[in-house]
C-alpha cells in the first residue's frame, strides 16, 4: 500500500505557491521496486510522463506541500512516501513529504472552513467552502443555479489547459478564465507548476477545486458548485473542467479517469452553460488507442455525455487529419461537431507563459495535440461574441 522512508533534507530547491522541491537523504531504498510496468498513463506536474530516478542510491528528490507539512529546511528529519517514486508512476520522480516529526506545524488559526478534503485519509485537511454559512460568498451562491450560458471548456488531460487557455486569447478580446480542477488526478492543485505559471501570468482569474480536490483560490462540494463559483464569485467568462496533474489509465474501455469529460458536459448543460469538447489528439502517440482521437473522448462524450455539446475538431491537413475528422464524425448526432481553423494557434502556443508537456512530449513533438486543445479554447472565446 505505502512504501515509507525516513531521511534528512539535504538541500531547498526550487519552490512555487503551496509546493517546495527538497533532496533527501533518504534511508536505503529498494532497488528491485523501482520499475513500474509502464501501463498507466500518470503524468506529472507538467503534464509528461514517468520520469526516470536520476539521483545515486540514497538520494532522492522530493515533493513538500508546505500548506500541508510546513516548510522543510536543511537537516530536518523527514518522514516520505515513496510509493509512487518507486514504481516509476508518473509524479515527476518525487517522493512526497509526509510530515517533519522534529517540527511540526503550528495549528492554523480559528477560523471558519467545515469542509474535509482527502477525507478519512491521514492527512485530510479542511477548508473553506464557496458556499459554507461562513463564507463570504454564501449569499451569492445560495440560490445561484444558472451560468448564464458560459462556454465551459472539457478536457482529459491537465496538460491541456495552457493550451486552450491560449486558443481563448487569440480573439479579439481577452476574457476572464477561470480553471476547475476535478479530482480525477492529484488532488492538491499545488503540485501543478502549470496553474502557478498561468497565474502568476494572469492568464486564469482564478481557479477552482472540487470533489476531492483542494488547494484552489475557491473550495467546493461538486463540480456544479465549483462552475457556479467560478461565474458568479470569480466572474468568469469562460471556463475550464479537467483534472490535475496525473492521469490515471488501464487500457481498458470504462478505466480511466477521462470519463469525468462527460460527466462535465452534463453538469455544464444542466446548469445552462454552454459545453465546448476538447478532443484529445496525437499524431505521436503510438498507441492504437490514443492515435488520431484518443479512444477517452471517444467514450467520454460519446457514451457518458448524456447531452449535446460542441465538439471542436481542428482542421488538420493530410491524411492525419482526414482521420481525426472521420473518428469525431462518430460523435455526430449526440453533439454538434464544429471544424475549428488552426491558422495563428501555433504562435500562440509558441507564446504560453508555461511549458507545453503531455505524456513526455513538447510542442514539436505532437503538435496535432496542442493544435486541438487551442482551437477548443479558439472555439469557446467566439461563442462570447456569437452570443452578445
Amino acid at each position: 500500500m505505502i512504501r515509507w522512508r525516513g531521511g534528512v533534507v539535504r538541500a531547498v530547491g526550487k519552490s512555487w505557491p503551496g509546493a517546495v522541491e527538497i533532496t533527501v537523504d533518504a534511508d536505503a531504498l529498494d532497488d528491485n521496486d523501482s520499475n513500474g510496468d509502464g501501463n498507466n498513463d500518470n503524468s506529472n506536474g507538467d503534464g509528461s510522463n514517468s520520469a526516470e530516478r536520476t539521483e545515486p542510491s540514497g538520494v532522492v528528490r522530493a515533493l513538500a506541500f508546505t500548506h500541508m507539512v510546513g516548510e522543510p529546511q536543511p537537516g530536518d528529519r523527514v518522514l516520505l512516501n515513496t510509493t509512487a517514486l518507486d514504481l516509476g508512476l508518473g509524479t515527476g520522480g518525487f517522493a512526497h513529504v509526509v510530515a517533519l516529526p522534529d517540527r511540526l506545524p503550528a495549528d492554523p488559526p480559528p477560523g471558519p472552513g467545515h469542509l474535509v478534503k482527502a477525507r478519512y485519509t491521514p492527512l485530510q485537511a479542511t477548508v473553506l467552502g464557496a458556499d459554507e454559512q461562513d463564507s463570504p460568498w454564501h449569499e451569492t451562491l445560495r440560490e445561484a443555479d444558472d451560468l448564464e450560458g458560459m462556454p465551459v471548456v472539457t478536457a482529459d488531460l491537465h496538460s491541456a489547459l495552457p493550451a486552450i487557455v491560449a486558443g481563448i486569447r487569440t480573439g479579439s478580446a481577452t476574457p476572464r478564465v477561470a480553471y476547475v480542477m476535478t479530482d480525477g488526478g492529484a488532488l492538491p492543485m499545488w503540485l501543478s507548476r502549470t496553474v502557478s505559471g498561468l497565474r502568476e501570468a494572469g492568464w486564469l482569474a482564478g481557479t477552482v477545486t472540487v470533489g476531492q480536490a483542494f488547494g484552489g483560490d475557491h473550495e467546493a462540494v461538486t463540480l456544479h458548485t465549483g462552475l457556479l463559483v467560478a461565474r458568479h464569485v470569480i466572474k468568469a467568462d469562460v471556463a475550464v473542467v479537467a483534472q490535475g496533474p496525473g492521469n490515471l489509465g488501464t487500457g481498458t474501455k470504462w478505466g480511466f479517469s477521462g470519463v469525468a469529460c462527460g460527466e462535465a458536459v452534463n453538469a455544464t448543460v444542466i446548469l445552462g452553460g454552454r459545453p465546448v469538447a476538447s478532443l484529445r489528439v496525437s499524431e505521436a502517440d503510438a498507441r492504437p488507442r490514443h492515435h488520431g482521437v484518443s479512444h477517452h473522448s471517444l467514450t467520454a462524450y460519446g457514451r457518458v455525455a448524456l447531452t449535446s455539446a460542441d465538439v471542436v475538431v481542428p482542421e488538420l491537413t493530410g491524411e492525419f487529419g482526414q482521420k481525426v475528422t472521420d473518428q469525431a464524425n462518430r460523435l455526430r448526432g449526440r453533439h454538434n461537431v464544429v471544424a475549428v481553423p488552426v491558422t495563428g494557434l501555433d504562435h500562440a502556443l509558441r507564446e504560453t507563459p508555461v511549458r507545453l508537456s503531455t505524456m513526455g512530449r513538447g510542442l514539436d513533438e505532437d503538435h496535432a495535440y496542442f493544435l486541438a486543445a487551442a482551437a477548443a479554447g479558439r472555439h469557446a472565446e467566439a461563442l462570447l461574441h456569437h452570443d452578445s
